[in-house]
């Protein structure tokens, strides 16, 4: 039986998560878009209305957004940077990703809308697992910093207010996501193995839990109208952990240039990081970080249709490509 058409709103439309989003629902079905985006917005899709929300405050006014949706998947953050020059960082993570947040959720009970989608962060759960014990949907967090925090206070609320106004709340908390056009460390990535850079990485034993995007936006729109994931927390991933070793190995491959790792000895590795000031980058090259998507898997009965030999290729190739046309 086919699935009825929902009027769905997206906040963050631009962004890596939410426009790839956007583009999937766009073309593959007949839901009614309508998305919040905070600079411009090309598209020559008709079926996708846009409007303007220039900044995540406590104030915005969103009903013109969240009149006449059926769901909201909320995309748009303040997101987590390694080198913050904010003068109060933790007081603008908890303005955009919290007071924002329920601001919009509030409007949206208001207005009657069914479904929240949250996308929030693994951060929640912490920034490392210990071997063997991959965080899972329902354990309780510690997140370590504000933007983790403020991801978990924005959860809390949301679980209130459903239990308030009967809107239905799904949380997301997704690893590291990577794809094409990828930015940040990932793409520092690419770039040392394009370069053939000597890596001291070529004995690390870690296990680290990625995702592709093309895997969350698919849980995304699985979460749209699955009945079983009212009111429920999930985790998502690729399925497959690696270690940072296989990573660099295997996303050399992808890009036809084999990674030149060194066999450092982690814990070497680390002694010599920590000397020089770096213990935060070393743990993040050492440390393993995996999660646990049973819940995902059984309760939606929901399985990553993307492999990680597919993503790694496809963002070995957009990266290639966007290098070719500099």
């Amino acid at each position: 039986m086919a699935r009825p058409a929902l009027s769905i709103g997206i906040t963050g439309a631009t962004g890596f998560v939410g426009d790839a989003l956007v583009r999937h629902l766009a073309q593959t079905s007949t839901h009614r878009l309508r998305v919040a985006v905070r600079g411009r917005y090309d598209t020559t899709d008709k079926s996708i209305e846009v409007l303007s929300a220039q900044q995540l405050t406590a104030d915005h006014a969103w009903q013109p957004f969240v009149t006449g949706l059926d769901v909201i998947i909320h995309c748009a953050a303040r997101v987590h940077v390694l080198h913050d020059t904010s003068t109060d960082p933790r007081a603008e993570y908890f303005e955009a990703n919290v007071a924002a947040t329920l601001n919009l959720a509030e409007r949206a009970a208001a207005a009657g809308v069914k479904r929240f989608v949250f996308v929030s962060s693994i951060k929640v759960n912490g920034e490392f697992s210990r071997p063997g014990s991959p965080f899972t949907a329902d354990a309780v967090g510690e997140p370590s910093d504000a933007y983790g925090q403020s991801k978990q206070a924005a959860e809390q609320g949301l679980r209130d207010l459903a239990l308030r106004t009967g809107m239905e709340v799904v949380i997301i908390r997704p690893v590291l996501v990577y794809g094409p056009g990828v930015k940040a460390n990932f793409l520092s990535m690419l770039r040392w193995l394009d370069k053939g850079v000597p890596m001291p990485l070529g004995a690390i034993h870690n296990r680290r839990s990625l995702v592709a995007r093309g895997n969350l936006v698919d849980l995304l729109v699985t979460c749209v109208d699955h009945p079983a994931a009212a009111n429920q927390t999930f985790l998502v991933s690729d399925g497959e952990d690696l270690s940072t070793t296989q990573l660099l190995q295997r996303m050399g491959r992808a890009l036809g240039r084999p990674a030149r790792l060194l066999p450092i000895p982690a814990w070497l590795l680390s002694g010599l990081a920590i000397a020089l000031g770096k213990r935060a980058f070393a743990q993040r090259l050492c440390g393993s970080l995996q999660v646990d998507i049973d819940k995902t898997r059984k309760q939606l009965g929901w399985t990553p249709p993307v492999s990680v030999e597919q993503a790694m290729q496809e963002t070995a190739d957009h990266y290639l490509e966007t290098k070719r046309n500099a």
